[in-house]
């Protein structure tokens, strides 16, 4: 690597300009305001790198970098169990950097995450960490064509960050495309991996790829599924855990409101207006109602956005972009964006559809109350949700007081909320026309889908009758 890794550093001024300001912006990953953090130095890391961490505010180790940095530079397997916003994508990105430092060599180091946005995150710390030593990245998902993918691939990054499936297509079907020499492994959310079905690709990842490796497996909990990988993939490992029980941070206020299952639109928009000037996500259950909410809300005037699994990728990340520069306050979202995404200005998450796996209820609410700052989540519970939602205060051991709402105030939203979900639904069926029309890639953010343009056309066919 050394005639690449020179021309690298050439080009990585410039290309180090651009990755501290971008991960600045977003302050990517949280760091904890502990006093007792002690340095990145003391702890064995390079200087080069020290210098990096402090380019980026990473003023002291978080508590899961602390306990596993040791024991990852001295070359051991870890498996970390640790909270949501808690500092895990430093904690195997230094070691794998100090290594390459040491050991210079393409195909290094591949890291496996569960969706989209997350591997865009973790390439980005990568870039960003490595900036000033010429690091290479290539991302890896779908939902992007494979033949550009192929060409990064042949120019041999140092770090492949890469969502199972896809890499499995790569593994298959791109000529010249090895792993044989690889040197580290990690598995970052591997509970959710495991349970979004990838055991099959894993298995055929791990089968091609040296048994001589270093290997590093994070997730948020521990399930069989994720034991019996670390049986599987890991030799000797050292265990960190950083929360054995599941917790929710202590600055996070935690409500919840029991109401009829008609009226939760009515609601949901009571509670944006009582709580306006902060940022909001609402999760939802599925890509539908996210789509028929961010609707509804927008024709009633607010600036929400949606996020979801059918959405083209691009759209996908121009939607958290907007989310991100402030531009939308409130993101209306699947669980695709309740794990990793570390959005630092959320304030207030709602639970518009009660999550069906309770665990999923710590990660939702993991995504405000970040590094020391406050946050309130609110869960909405209807009639047929009474026995998730005790599954939920039986995981985090806590009974959540109720949310004060006014009824009067919120049955005087109705007609409005009534007619915009006349509308929501109306435009709902026209982007549905449109995807039969025209194929695949008609996905819409909303944006385009609500204004006077529609309301036009809803009157005209009024008039019609």
């Amino acid at each position: 690597m050394a005639a690449s890794s020179s021309s690298s550093r050439a080009t990585a001024t410039c290309a180090s300009e651009k990755s501290e300001k971008k991960v600045d912006v977003e302050d990517m990953e949280d760091r904890s305001e502990t006093a007792e953090g002690g340095s990145f130095a003391s702890l064995g890391v390079m200087d080069v790198l020290c210098e990096a961490c402090e380019r980026l505010k990473w003023k002291t180790p978080t508590k899961i970098q602390r306990e596993s940095l040791p024991h990852s530079l001295q070359g051991r397997d870890v498996i970390g169990l640790a909270e949501t916003g808690s500092g895990k994508t430093g904690a195997f990105a230094i070691p794998i950097l100090q290594a390459l430092l040491e050991r210079p060599q393409r195909l290094f180091a591949l890291v496996l995450t569960p969706t989209r946005e997350l591997a865009f995150q973790i390439s980005e710390q990568f870039e960003a960490l490595g900036s000033t030593i010429g690091v290479t990245c290539a991302v890896v998902i779908g939902g992007i064509d494979m033949m550009t993918q192929a060409l990064q691939l042949a120019k041999k990054p140092h770090v492949i960050v890469a969502t199972p499936g896809r890499l499995v297509d790569h593994l298959e079907n791109t000529k010249g495309f090895s792993l044989r020499a690889l040197k580290y492994l990690v598995m970052d959310e591997a509970d959710r991996i495991l349970n979004m079905d990838f055991e099959a690709e894993l298995d055929k990842i791990l089968k091609v790829i040296p048994k001589e490796r270093h290997t590093y497996l994070y997730s948020a909990t521990m399930t069989k599924k994720v034991a019996k990988l670390q049986r599987a993939s890991l030799k000797d490992p050292v265990k960190v855990e950083v929360s054995s029980k599941y917790d929710t941070v202590e600055k996070l206020q935690q409500y919840y409101i029991f109401i009829p299952a008609k009226y939760k639109d009515c609601y949901l928009v009571y509670i944006l207006n009582e709580l306006a000037g902060n940022n909001f996500m609402v999760f939802c259950s599925t890509c539908n109602n996210t789509q028929r909410v961010a609707l509804m809300l927008r024709n009633l005037g607010l600036t929400a956005i949606p996020l979801h699994g059918q959405m083209s990728q691009s759209k996908r990340l121009g939607t958290l972009n907007k989310f991100k520069g402030k531009s939308r306050s409130i993101l209306i979202a699947t669980d695709v964006a309740s794990r990793g995404l570390d959005i630092p200005h959320v304030d207030v998450v709602v639970n518009f559809d009660i999550p069906t796996h309770s665990k999923d209820y710590i990660h939702r609410v993991g995504r405000t109350a970040r590094a020391g700052r406050a946050g309130k989540s609110i869960t909405f519970v209807t009639q047929y949700d009474v026995e998730l939602y005790q599954r939920i205060e039986q995981l985090i051991d806590k009974k959540l007081p109720l949310f004060p709402t006014e009824e009067p105030e919120v049955m005087l939203l109705m007609e409005r909320v009534t007619e915009a979900q006349r509308f929501a639904k109306l435009e709902m069926k026209d982007l549905e026309d449109k995807k039969k029309g025209r194929g695949r890639g008609v996905e819409d953010d909303s944006e385009d889908a609500v204004g006077i343009r529609k309301k036009l056309k809803i009157s005209h066919r009024g008039g019609k009758r």
